[in-house]
């Protein structure tokens, strides 16, 4: 008997039953007050997507901090997003539509029309690339806090970007474009094992299906095999790449109208999944002499304005090779704000086309830790050990309970408004579960 006909026959309800009802009220009760609040025409200086990133988070305070009204929004299957806790978060929005749909760019059409907001901020790839397809339509209301459709259209397409890399003289993976499965045979011919399979665009769409893809590690033929497959089957393309295993090294830009208006640096300890992705354990560090250059001259050369991530890493001999591009708030953004560099204000102002701060200078040695991550990769660590580039259990064990003795800032942590670490540990059982549900598990960014 379905929960509908229970409820309608008086008849007593099984347990998951009347959580599935009480949910249904509950979303049911969120998009009712979404809709009353879409009439009252409040005012907003920004509209913040992705409400259940960090990044999104970080933007919210910052703004907040400026004395700018913000509005989050996020999808159904967010609802415990951390900047909903917020005290600077305004007012929160649920959207029903999943993203990526036109659901959900009419849904984000209709926030603006009630907010009346100055400044859009995308920071998933998946809206990034929803707005780049709707651009001309969206920005007829609202500001977007995007780089321009012709260099935005290079730094997501890692193809594109390490082209020109080498062009301009930088260090680039071996890399081999592998469209298809029977392409493999020859590209471990030319690049061998292990190696990195890794999408040219994170974010793939083929009809009604859309989804973000990542990097693989790969060390036998089945796992290339298999990688490419899987990272191929919605129509998109594959780069097979070199194995790179230093230091990861990231340089964060704000660049517009020809100049640098700030430069950062971070270096990544540990990342989530262990050899690439997300960082969980990083510090600020001074512009690297070798790829601070290096990384400036290709946001120029790409004429990449607003804020933007170009990541690098090492060889075993230290010699740095560029990897990608992030054209868009990242997850490791805290680091630079609580180093002094605000880079949501920065990236407001410009979209608004208001003066825009210089900063020239921010504190080094500053350790940030992202606990919920660092849980799941030290226990990614433990399955994966005797993997390329994997700690031993008792070393992974070690750095990470060692960890609590460094002086560490946390990401959602701020005493000021602490709301929303707790929201973050009450979601991060749902979330690590969703995590080892995920295929892929051994990415490599």
């Amino acid at each position: 008997m379905t929960a509908n006909r229970a409820i309608a026959q008086g008849t007593a309800l099984l347990p998951e039953q009347e959580e599935k009802v009480a949910m249904r009220i509950e979303n049911k009760k969120i998009i009712d007050a979404n809709s009353q609040r879409s009439t009252e025409q409040a005012s907003c200086d920004a509209l913040i997507l992705d409400a259940a990133l960090r990044q999104s988070l970080v933007t919210l305070r910052s703004l907040g901090c400026h004395g700018l009204r913000t509005v989050a929004l996020e999808t159904i299957d967010e609802l415990l997003a951390p900047a909903f806790a917020s005290r600077w978060c305004h007012q929160k929005v649920v959207c029903p539509a999943a993203i990526g749909t036109m659901e959900y760019l009419t849904y984000i059409e209709k926030i603006l029309t009630s907010t009346g907001a100055r400044v859009l901020i995308p920071s998933s790839d998946g809206t990034v690339a929803l707005l780049r397809e709707h651009r001309e339509r969206i920005e007829q209301q609202v500001h977007i806090a995007m780089a321009k459709e012709p260099a935005l259209a290079i730094a997501v397409n890692k193809e594109r970007t390490l082209t020109i890399a080498k062009r301009l003289g930088m260090a680039v993976p071996l890399s081999i474009p592998v469209e298809s499965v029977s392409a493999v045979e020859r590209a471990l011919r030319e690049i061998g094992l292990p190696a990195v399979v890794k999408p040219v665009e994170s974010w793939v769409e083929n009809g009604s299906q859309r989804s973000r893809v990542a990097s693989r590690l790969v060390v036998t033929v089945e796992e290339a095999r298999r990688a490419v497959e899987d990272l191929t089957c919605l129509g998109g393309t594959t780069l097979f790449q070199q194995f790179l295993s230093g230091e990861r090294e990231s340089l964060a830009f704000l660049y517009a109208n020809g100049n640098i208006h700030a430069r950062f640096a971070q270096w990544a300890k540990r990342t989530n999944p262990p050899l690439g992705g997300t960082n969980v354990l990083r510090a600020s560090i001074a512009i690297p002499s070798d790829i601070g250059e290096q990384a400036e001259r290709l946001v120029r050369e790409i004429e990449l304005e607003g804020y933007s991530e170009v990541e690098f890493r090492r060889d075993a001999a230290g010699r740095p090779y560029l990897m990608e591009i992030n054209p868009r708030l990242t997850a490791s953004l805290e680091l630079a704000v609580r180093a002094g560099i605000d880079f949501p204000y920065l990236l407001y102002q410009w979209a608004c086309g208001e003066p825009i701060d210089v900063v020239q200078k921010y504190q080094t040695g500053i350790w940030m830790r992202h606990l919920g991550g660092d849980v799941a990769t030290t226990l990614a660590s433990l399955r994966q050990y005797g993997r390329p580039g994997v700690s031993t259990p008792t070393k992974a064990l070690f750095d990470f309970c060692t960890s609590f003795f460094v002086p560490m800032r946390y990401d959602y942590m701020d005493w000021k408004d602490p709301l929303p670490a707790f929201t973050a540990a009450i979601d991060f059982p749902r979330s690590l579960l969703h995590q080892k549900r995920k295929k892929g598990t051994n990415m490599h960014v």
